[in-house]
């Protein structure tokens, strides 16, 4: 259930959007093994961008992802900061250097979806696992 964070300039058409979207979940399936129907990916359109306190006219980037801790090992992460960076790359054109892919790994019991932390997911797929 990773949510994805993206702050960018400039502004994209609603198709663009919806492709890199679709481009981060498909990505953050195939390096992270999440699932993809309860991945979430929020586009931020900012209006703009200060880098060293000085107005960046060049694409940027800003995209944090965040993913229960211990689900994936620091090779998958380093990968998925590559290989989602080179995706912005191709959405965007040259990004400003001061461009981030971020990975926040969050203890199962302080997040969750549809009201049950992924705690309460784990418990239950073990109790389900247990004989009777």
């Amino acid at each position: 259930m990773p949510t994805l964070q993206l702050k960018l300039t400039p502004v994209l058409q609603a198709p663009a959007q919806a492709a890199l979207a679709a481009e981060l979940t498909q990505l953050t399936a195939t390096v992270l093994g999440k699932r993809p129907e309860v991945t979430a990916v929020l586009l931020e359109p900012v209006p703009q961008w200060f880098i060293g306190g000085v107005p960046v006219t060049q694409a940027t980037a800003w995209l944090a992802i965040s993913i229960t801790a211990g689900t994936n090992t620091a090779e998958q992460k380093e990968a998925f900061v590559a290989q989602a960076y080179a995706l912005l790359q191709r959405h965007l054109g040259s990004l400003a250097p001061a461009s981030y892919v971020i990975v926040h790994e969050l203890p199962a019991s302080d997040w969750g979806y549809g009201g049950q932390t992924q705690a309460a997911r784990q418990a239950a797929r073990q109790r389900a696992a247990q004989p009777a």
